[in-house]
């Protein structure tokens, strides 16, 4: 007999202490499940049931044997329910946690394309700036942007998210145009709070020269370090510093996804282009579970190819 219907077997004797309702459970006689556990403790060297005409009991071996024994079976039925999760139609409710910003201008519209996509699944969104605990606040994914933690979560790429300093025209005329990281000593700086580092700022080392190719590996071995500069403005939401620098209060550092279009209507400018460090990524992140379920999988694997390497609203500005 193969090894884990005897495991199976030992587990239900020891489990309903008794022969009779075990075997029965399993489709079996009585005396054939007798002899099965004698032969498993002989091939064991190990007696692992105590028999009386009254009870069965564990001996020591048996209750660290059964132990195991409980942990194999269980992985086999996980191994047997992920595969079956792979194929099962997606459905159910899906708790997605997501930054205010991204949530709106680019999250909404793609959740209306989803839901769509997976009529069998709901979707409840919480946009929140602040930082999350999935596993904690019962959430199967977050949308989380920037350099990630060392945690047990999972995550996965979803699109590069490309840091711009900008102004508007009329503080830059007002205030000059900075030429080199130090010069922001002199400037109005609107700062995003919800980064430890959020007063100091990451540039290169030694910018890039003119034509010079942006982001990939090259960026991402470039060597960095961060500028303290001087906050005009604080604020936990990338929308009000945007607004702020449009009305020409000060310089902000903003991923593309929030200014990209002020960028494109002009009403902000980029500066320090050849100093900027672009190496951050948008990532889906995830409870490290045994194994995905088939709404989180269609989830992230929906947000990848909407939004791609290549992210709608990086097309078409001219960043150098």
């Amino acid at each position: 007999m193969d090894r884990l219907d005897d495991m199976a077997l030992f587990a239900r004797v020891a489990e309903t202490r008794s022969f009779t309702v075990a075997a029965a459970r399993l489709g079996l006689s009585r005396s054939a499940a007798s002899r099965r556990m004698t032969e498993l403790e002989a091939r064991l060297g190990a007696r692992l049931l105590n028999r009386t005409t009254r009870r069965i009991s564990l001996t020591e071996a048996g209750e660290t044997y059964l132990v195991r024994v409980q942990q194999i079976l269980a992985d086999v039925d996980e191994a047997d329910r992920s595969v079956a999760s792979l194929q099962a139609a997606p459905r159910g409710v899906l708790k997605v946690a997501a930054p205010m910003s991204f949530g709106m201008q680019h999250l909404g519209p793609a959740i209306a394309d989803f839901l769509s996509a997976f009529p069998d699944i709901e979707v409840e969104m919480d946009l929140n700036d602040r930082f999350v605990d999935l596993v904690d606040e019962g959430y199967d994914v977050a949308v989380r942007i920037g350099q990630l933690k060392d945690s047990s979560l999972v995550a996965k790429r979803i699109c590069p998210a490309r840091v711009v300093h900008a102004a508007s025209p009329a503080y830059l005329t007002r205030r000059g145009v900075p030429r080199a990281p130090e010069d922001l000593a002199q400037h109005d700086c609107l700062i995003y709070t919800n980064i430890p580092q959020g007063a100091q700022w990451p540039f290169r080392v030694t910018p890039l020269t003119p034509g010079a190719p942006r982001g990939g590996n090259h960026d991402s071995d470039a060597a960095t370090r961060l500028v303290k500069v001087n906050a005009r403005l604080r604020a936990n939401n990338g929308d009000v510093l945007l607004e702020a620098a449009c009305a020409g209060v000060g310089i902000v550092a903003l991923p593309t996804f929030i200014c990209g279009k002020a960028l494109a209507e002009g009403r902000v400018v980029p500066i320090l282009q050849e100093w900027a460090v672009t190496r951050s990524a948008i990532n889906a992140v995830f409870p490290a579970n045994r194994h995905l379920s088939s709404k989180v999988r269609v989830f992230v694997d929906f947000l990848a190819d909407r939004f791609g390497p290549n992210p709608y609203w990086d097309v078409g500005l001219k960043l150098g």
